[in-house]
């Protein structure tokens, strides 16, 4: 089941995602972008976990990271 996170959490997720992993958010961002061409969330998270051994939080605060910015550039 999917878990549904406030904007304060996502914001707190994404700060503690380079101390966690050892890459910077905008490193993540450019792994979903140049990775596979998944269309649902679920795969896109489930492909970070797997691929990348993320743990399910931030791989999801990624994902819903890359589809809030890819959002804003369409509306640009």
């Amino acid at each position: 089941m999917s878990q549904v996170f406030s904007e304060e959490t996502h914001r707190n997720l994404l700060a503690r995602i380079p101390h966690c992993t050892g890459r910077e958010v905008s490193d993540w961002l450019r792994a979903v972008d140049d990775g596979p061409s998944l269309l649902r969330f679920e795969e896109k998270v489930s492909w970070l976990r797997s691929e990348h051994d993320l743990a399910y939080g931030h791989a999801k605060a990624i994902v819903h990271e890359y589809d809030l910015r890819r959002a804003a550039r369409k509306l640009v």
